[in-house]
């Protein structure tokens, strides 16, 4: 059974999403304020993390940071009502995997939380190590910890699905909507914006390895250059 840690405070609609998730075989811990929700993650484990933004004592994006520190893959999908773009990215920035518009239909929110657990069982299904030499970089794709030289980062789980698409297609462009597709399930504007972001962390990984670049061409994709690789 797949858990799943909810922090809403409208009351009517933490409910609504706790009983329908529970009716379709799920554990739900519901929570009515971000402290309470930090409180609750600590000494477990969850599969997701579904958070509401603007919430008393721990907002969302600081319930993020927070749960972040503990736990740097669990996926975090934000519910929110706003609408400007700075708040979804930002979103993105503290750690947020993906983002529902409120008002947005239970169906919608189920299909999102079911793509990443899919994904969850595929890594779980690799074997224990998945090792990728890129130049003086690897890329252990079944842990998700990129090794840069002297510098190892833990990748979440969209920037090493990101990552292992360019390397797929090293040195040769790979288009947005491609990745946008995979990745998040739509070619979408405020998808689009996220996407830049996550190229952003990765250019800053890779950033010690001066034979790898990420090559933006503008409004089309991005290509992992290697200078080492002729393909």
């Amino acid at each position: 059974m797949s858990s799943i840690l909810l922090a809403e405070d409208d009351e009517n609609l933490n409910f609504v999403i706790q009983d329908h998730f529970e009716q379709e075989g799920f554990e739900v811990k519901s929570c009515m304020d971000g402290h309470e929700a930090l409180e609750s993650f600590s000494p477990r484990h969850f599969d997701i993390v579904i958070l509401d933004i603007m919430m008393p004592k721990l907002d969302g994006f600081n319930l993020a940071i927070e749960i972040r520190k503990i736990d740097e893959f669990v996926p975090i999908i934000f519910l929110t009502a706003r609408s400007q773009e700075r708040d979804r990215l930002k979103g993105f920035e503290v750690g947020g995997d993906d983002y529902v518009s409120k008002p947005f239909s239970m169906k919608e929110l189920l299909y999102r939380v079911n793509v990443f657990l899919r994904r969850a069982k595929k890594v779980q299904a690799q074997p224990d190590s998945d090792l990728r030499l890129i130049s003086q970089s690897s890329f252990d794709s079944a842990n998700l910890v990129l090794k840069v030289r002297e510098g190892i980062y833990n990748l979440t789980e969209m920037e090493g699905r990101l990552l292992q698409m360019l390397l797929d297609n090293k040195n040769n462009l790979v288009k947005r909507s491609a990745i946008l597709v995979e990745i998040w399930g739509e070619d979408d504007y405020f998808k689009g914006r996220s996407l830049d972001v996550f190229v952003s962390r990765l250019r800053k990984y890779l950033k010690e390895d001066k034979n790898l670049t990420i090559k933006n061409h503008h409004g089309v994709g991005f290509t992992l250059l290697d200078s080492n690789c002729s393909e």
